[in-house]
């Protein structure tokens, strides 16, 4: 994802997000089981209304705050960024393409938590279709599981992209 383009393409997947979340929330009964406890069981209910503002600004404030505010301290001049070889990777001639490499990442990471809280959001609308509203926990678990796993493989290539070559 190149950077120009990324920033749009990455609000244009918060607003087909927010989309998926508008239209699915509608069909949602007008007392929502939003939490679920151990087992699946519901155990918080919110208002269709409430359930579905929360939601819209999880899916779309978080990821954009977290995406937003890494995107401009890396950019600036003066952050202190830790990474491996920093004075290697942070000189002059490599600092543009450094920074850029690390705006791509924080572009796919805000893609990645998009993608889970809506996933999310899917199994809610899932556990409220049957009485008593229950969540498919091993779905949600599995959903925990590669999320964690695409996060785990992604730093090992953030990693090595950062090593020097021996």
């Amino acid at each position: 994802m190149h950077n120009g383009k990324g920033t749009g393409l990455f609000a244009l997947y918060i607003a087909g997000a927010a989309a998926f979340v508008w239209l699915s929330s509608s069909g949602l009964p007008p007392v929502v089981a939003a939490h679920f406890g151990a087992g699946g069981a519901a155990n918080g209910f919110m208002t269709r209304a409430g359930y579905t503002r929360f939601m819209m600004a999880f899916v779309i404030g978080l990821p954009a705050f977290m995406v937003l505010v890494t995107w401009f301290a890396v950019g600036n001049a003066r952050a202190r960024l830790n990474l491996p070889n920093r004075d290697h990777w942070l000189a002059p001639e490599r600092r543009a393409a450094t920074v850029a490499f690390l705006r791509t990442g924080i572009l796919w990471f805000g893609v990645l938590l998009v993608t889970f809280l809506c996933y999310a959001h899917g199994l809610v609308v899932l556990a409220n279709e049957v009485q008593p509203p229950e969540l498919p926990e091993s779905w949600f678990i599995g959903g925990l599981v590669v999320f964690f796993l695409v996060l785990f493989i992604a730093a090992r290539t953030f990693l090595r992209r950062f090593q020097l070559s021996r």
